[in-house]
């Protein structure tokens, strides 16, 4: 496993552990991770700058989910599954050094992990369509 499937699955526990709790602090990343020591200086910045960056863009985030999850409040939606959604949504939408389709697959692997049997699928649906409608459609208009 890479260093960036680690990093992910560091941010999700951190995403997580925040909604359970009810904190929003942006400041936390790597803090419910003892893997997080172990990773180089540029994974422990990616996690930092992806989490951070989640946090801060959370609200317009979670409305593309709630736009795109047809029929799911985002209430009803699991944690695991909405904070998946979360990391892949930001990095599809604003890390440009990460291929969409990179970003969606790290996330069904990280929901079959992590979720139930039918995440990866729920994950996959809501995340194609996002790719499809707001950066392939993006790109071919300009």
């Amino acid at each position: 496993m890479g260093n960036r499937r680690i990093a992910r699955e560091i941010i999700l526990k951190n995403l997580y552990a925040n909604e359970i709790s009810g904190c929003d602090n942006s400041d936390s990343a790597g803090l419910v991770s003892e893997e997080f020591s172990g990773l180089d200086e540029k994974s422990r910045l990616f996690v930092s700058d992806i989490y951070r960056g989640i946090m801060e863009k959370k609200d317009k985030i979670d409305s593309i989910i709630v736009r795109y999850a047809d029929n799911w409040d985002l209430n009803r939606i699991a944690v695991l599954d909405k904070n998946i959604l979360r990391f892949a949504i930001y990095e599809m939408l604003f890390v440009e050094d990460i291929p969409p389709v990179v970003s969606i697959n790290e996330a069904i692997d990280i929901a079959k992990k992590f979720s139930t049997k039918d995440s990866g699928k729920f994950v996959n649906g809501i995340l194609d369509k996002i790719h499809k409608e707001l950066i392939i459609n993006k790109d071919k208009n300009g």
